[in-house]
């Protein structure tokens, strides 16, 4: 039996404002987890971390397939180690991400097999000018000859080919096309070829997408291209053939939109092909840039400020809609996020129209805080630090992160279903003698208004983290520590909110039944002012009072009230109804 005989095939699924990975026909929340790159080379090595892998919380594996590996000598394929890691990956219960590594990684071309490295006459390089004015050959494959595209092709056809013969488990759930593509030590590729190609036309495809999409692109891309502005307004100049200078004018980013616009028709053709080989979701990911970082220090992995710091010609924020644009058949595009700001390449990733997902991200905890603002708020399908099968178990930041919202995972793919309101954040540890920059986060729930701010310490406040999830108008289920919660009625006549019941929540079964563990009160809400999700550890300070209460289940839910001017009301069985007398 072929995996295509199956009941279901992994796919993505609109439900309600978001998206869901679907996963033997039932919604998945990927807990993720990618190895170092060599990692997937060995089946033997694997056999030694898939355990610790699960005892991190993580249900879902990324890891690299090479091309080099499976593909060393030209038409001659080879699948054993994959068949093998395939099979061992589902014995322990985990699903497996596969990230090909084909023509491109990391901005070079370091995973093509020795065949296509060895013949640059085949399969040329791209070129860049050094500062003696001679052109030199770069380790990175050029986008504008067919030659290794066409072998790409085959070879990640053939793969998909493979998984789908073989994988019945349906233990490969999607895969990645390329490894944050892109140029790096120059803005664009000027060898002959490519600086024939850049004084032609540009593609009408392309002129005809920035001119009835340019409203809605970034500022910061309509910011970079005045010349292209101002020639939208100008009918005397719109229409005529113009090379990509005279049509953008002389810039980085003008180098670094071309790149794109290659980079992206040279991913769809590998993707198209291999999606009509096996339809599972296909993605790729972005190495992001960052304003006042350079690579010169020898960073290899994210940051740079300008196009060939970092990879000129990738998926970067500002080239995301262009990229989507032409690469119909990739169901997303990932942000790798290590640095910068966390929320803010979240909105952006997230905010257009396509799924969001975070291939890889720090490992520490300073990272596993903020998936739960990237899953909460933004609607993630999950995230995945990178390097996790050189963590010790007990030494994984996620573990902890994890293990809760596996948990209550079933409760927030219903909520999402039903369009019902969410929203993560984070807290990080405020440094000693320093303002906290984020007292108070403030959201909108159907009729209240939720201030969310540290949990009460009378000492240092900590770190927090967590989500909240609307299950009725008047009642919400708090998961995380480190955070509490005041609630106000967003109605202008409403005279008194408060807390009615607070029951800290334990889980007793997959699918997310609750259970109360206790009631809270006093200490615990400040008497109804908030609900308080402890750290795990709470400071006192010098106080000599011990409200210290440190963190349990981590899951609570709430019940608020609000009583309107004039309206006495009465509390039955639990719940605020109007009086009638």
């Amino acid at each position: 039996m072929t995996a295509t005989q199956t009941s279901y095939l992994p796919c993505l699924k609109r439900v309600g404002g978001s998206w869901q990975l679907q996963v033997d026909g039932k919604p998945r929340l990927i807990l993720g987890g990618e190895l170092q790159n060599s990692s997937m080379s060995s089946a033997r090595y694997m056999k030694t971390v898939w355990r610790d892998l699960k005892g991190m919380g993580i249900n879902t594996v990324l890891g690299p397939v090479t091309w080099e590996d499976i593909e060393p000598e030209e038409g001659c394929f080879k699948f054993s180690e994959l068949d093998t890691i395939i099979q061992d990956a589902q014995s322990d219960g985990l699903r497996l991400i596969l990230l090909w590594f084909g023509s491109f990684k990391n901005g070079s071309s370091s995973y093509v097999p020795p065949w296509v490295k060895t013949n640059i006459q085949r399969f040329p390089r791209m070129q860049l000018r050094q500062r003696d004015g001679m052109l030199h050959h770069e380790n990175v494959i050029s986008i504008l000859h067919d030659e290794c595209l066409e072998a790409d092709r085959r070879a990640f056809t053939k793969l998909m080919d493979h998984i789908k013969e073989t994988d019945v488990s349906r233990t490969v759930i999607a895969m990645q096309v390329q490894n944050e593509v892109g140029l790096l030590g120059g803005s664009r590729d000027v060898g002959p070829v490519a600086e024939k190609v850049f004084q032609a036309g540009v593609p009408t495809e392309l002129v005809k997408f920035l001119e009835d999409n340019w409203d809605n692109l970034p500022q910061e891309f309509t910011n970079s291209f005045p010349t292209f502005a101002a020639a939208r307004v100008d009918t005397q100049r719109k229409g005529l053939v113009k090379s990509w200078e005279q049509h953008f004018g002389k810039s980085s980013y003008t180098d670094e939109l071309f790149m794109a616009y290659h980079y992206a028709c040279y991913v769809e053709k590998i993707a198209a092909a291999g999606k009509q080989a096996y339809n599972i979701p296909l993605f790729t990911n972005a190495w992001l840039p960052m304003p006042g970082t350079k690579d010169a220090s020898g960073n290899i992995a994210s940051g740079g400020a300008v196009p060939g710091e970092y990879p000129s010609g990738g998926p970067t924020p500002n080239l995301l809609h262009v990229w989507q644009w032409f690469t119909p058949s990739l169901d997303f595009i990932s942000p790798d996020i290590y640095a910068g700001d966390y929320s803010q390449i979240c909105d952006r990733y997230a905010g257009n129209g396509q799924p969001f997902f975070i291939p890889e991200q720090r490992r520490d905890e300073y990272g596993a805080r903020r998936i739960w603002e990237a899953i909460g708020s933004h609607g993630a399908l999950g995230a995945a630090p990178f390097g996790v099968d050189t963590l010790r178990t007990e030494d994984c930041s996620f573990r902890s992160h994890y293990e809760l919202l596996s948990s209550i995972s079933p409760l927030l793919l219903k909520a999402r279903e039903e369009s019902a309101f969410i929203c993560g954040f984070f807290f990080d540890e405020i440094p000693l003698n320093s303002h906290d920059d984020k007292a108070h986060i403030i959201k909108l729930a159907t009729s209240y208004e939720l201030s969310i701010s540290r949990s009460f310490v009378f000492g240092q406040p900590g770190p927090g983290y967590g989500l909240i999830i609307e299950l009725d108008t008047d009642r919400f289920l708090l998961v995380g520590k480190g955070f509490k919660v005041e609630f106000k009625a967003r109605s202008d006549t409403s005279v008194v909110s408060g807390i009615l019941r607070f029951d800290e929540k334990e889980v007793v079964d997959q699918t997310g039944t609750l259970r109360t563990a206790r009631h809270l009160n006093g200490d615990e809400s400040r008497s109804g002012m908030w609900a308080n999700m402890p750290c795990d550890e709470s400071h006192i300070g010098e106080s000599i009072v011990p409200i210290a209460i440190p963190a349990r289940t981590g899951i609570a839910e709430v019940q608020v009230y609000a009583v309107e001017q004039g309206i006495p009301q009465v509390v039955t069985n639990g719940f605020a109804k109007e009086s009638v007398a």
